[in-house]
């Protein structure tokens, strides 16, 4: 049975390795693990009570007979603003519509915990084209930069919802 469940402790090796699989697919021709390694040290999974859920926050993962085969976040940034972190699933999950249910869940969370507006970034438009439609079929739109990472596409979603009359 596959399902969407808060990361156990045991899990975030696994987690791990997804984010890994997958950046390694996307930038195969001009990063090597240890590049990646270095880049992205993964201390907010390694630390992921504190970073996450101590912080109004969660960590998703897609699990498919006990093994994590997707993951999502959510970090604060500030007061009505959080962050979708580490959206990544392996390439056999993918188009299936896990993607779609996991932000949902997400977003979910995120309305419960007083968030009005969800950001993200994204490292290349062009290398991950597939994650811009994705995220712009959610409802995110273009903003400008609000972090210093090295990523170059910066979107946000609002989580307001028209009050009913």
């Amino acid at each position: 049975m596959i399902e969407i469940r808060p990361i156990q402790q045991q899990q975030i090796d696994q987690a791990k390795q997804v984010v890994t699989t997958v950046c390694l697919e996307i930038w195969h021709d001009f990063i090597t693990k240890e590049d990646l390694n270095h880049y992205d040290s993964m201390s907010d999974i390694n630390y992921v009570r504190s970073h996450y859920f101590d912080n109004h926050g969660t960590f998703l993962v897609l699990v498919d007979q006990g093994q994590v085969v997707g993951t999502g976040a959510i970090r604060k940034l500030d007061r009505g603003i959080c962050e979708l972190k580490r959206m990544w699933f392996l390439k056999e999950y993918r188009g299936q519509g896990w993607g779609w249910k996991m932000a949902q869940m997400l977003f979910d969370f995120a309305k419960q915990a007083g968030y009005r507006k969800v950001r993200l970034d994204l490292a290349n438009e062009a290398r991950q084209l597939q994650a811009v439609k994705f995220y712009q079929k959610l409802g995110f739109y273009p903003i400008e930069r609000y972090n210093d990472s090295l990523c170059t596409v910066f979107m946000e979603k609002s989580l307001e919802t028209i009050q009913e009359q």
